[in-house]
């Protein structure tokens, strides 16, 4: 009996420990998933402009997460869950520089949804071009150990530029280990450093980081924009729907469930997004009967290298042909395409 008793304790300690490394080992992975799709509504409030109508406009996101060994034989197993590399997700980046990048990428992707609301409804918005974001550094940079991710770069040998363009057309033409003098804000204070450019992708000169523009907008009639943990660039095309409803009191949605995806820039110009897929499903968990696909038509070098190259559009469209029938994916390019497609549903 006692012999038994003892086995008995071995094989539970055997599988709680089982059991613990499941759930609780980290692996060097992540998972994505299918996650939210939020009520804008709920999000956006704008003053004197409430949103009384019926249906919704879904921000839809993507579920990421650390690698377990179970949730890694699952992800393995579930056709709308997929397993992704440390690199591929984070770039190499620490969780806390990745976690300030998609803080930004919200906050840029918001001001740009506001400017293109406002001033598609013909109201007065103020846009201001700041500097540029730096959201990574590369190792072999000359200023790696100088910049940080989140310092804004607002100078370049004392030229001042109204965008990312202008810095990046100056910098492209100097020379390869040529001196370059970078002012730059860091927690409200300005700083200066001066290092030499390396060779990077096309042999041209460069500093060696991935940036975009730092923009801050302030409409004329207030608006708080709250999304919670939410990150990334992909909400602008709802966002801008949102506010543009609101502001306008235009019935766009028809009283259905409108969900989508996409960036959206000043010009209203709409981007693609990767997981979109993944954002289908959480669409069609949460009773969404239409379904905004970005659609950005493959250039004959992007074929030619990728020629099984999917557009967001077709990928969304064939994810709903099999998971979702009937929801009805409809591909857009801008924002006044958006409007448009939606005024006739």
């Amino acid at each position: 009996m006692k012999n038994k008793a003892i086995k008995k304790y071995v094989l539970w300690g055997v599988f709680v420990v089982v059991m613990l490394v499941g759930f609780l080992w980290p692996l060097p992975n992540y998972i994505e998933g299918p996650g939210d799709a939020s009520n804008l509504s709920k999000i956006v409030k704008i003053q004197n402009h409430p949103d009384k109508r019926k249906g919704m406009f879904m921000l839809t996101s993507v579920s990421i997460a650390q690698a377990r060994p179970f949730t890694y034989l699952y992800a393995k197993l579930n056709p709308h869950y997929s397993v992704e590399s440390d690199d591929s997700v984070t770039a190499g980046q620490n969780m806390i520089e990745y976690d300030k990048v998609q803080h930004f990428y919200m906050e840029s992707s918001i001001n740009e949804a506001i400017y293109t609301a406002y001033k598609h409804a013909n109201q007065p918005v103020k846009r201001t071009y700041n500097g540029i974001y730096i959201l990574n550094i590369e190792r072999q940079s000359k200023f790696y150990h100088a910049l940080r991710v989140g310092d804004v770069v607002v100078k370049v040998d004392g030229h001042h530029f109204k965008s990312s363009t202008g810095f990046v057309n100056y910098v492209k033409h100097q020379r390869v280990g040529q001196k370059l003098t970078v002012t730059y804000r860091r927690n409200g204070h300005s700083h200066q450093v001066t290092k030499r450019l390396i060779q990077i992708a096309g042999h041209r000169p460069g500093i060696g980081i991935t940036l975009t523009d730092d923009v801050k907008v302030k409409p004329k009639v207030p608006i708080k924009v709250d999304p919670g943990q939410v990150g990334g660039p992909s909400g602008g095309l709802m966002f801008s729907l949102q506010i543009y409803s609101q502001l306008t009191n235009r019935n766009l949605r028809h009283g259905q469930k409108v969900a989508g995806t996409g960036t959206i820039d000043a010009d209203g110009n709409v981007g693609e997004i990767g997981g979109i897929d993944k954002k289908v499903i959480a669409a069609k968990r949460n009773g969404a009967k239409v379904f905004l696909a970005p659609y950005l038509k493959p250039t004959k070098l992007i074929l030619k290298y990728e020629p099984g190259h999917q557009t967001n559009y077709q990928l969304a469209k064939q994810t709903a042909k099999k998971y979702a029938p009937n929801m009805k994916v409809i591909p857009v390019a801008t924002f006044d395409q958006a409007v448009s497609a939606l005024s006739k549903e």
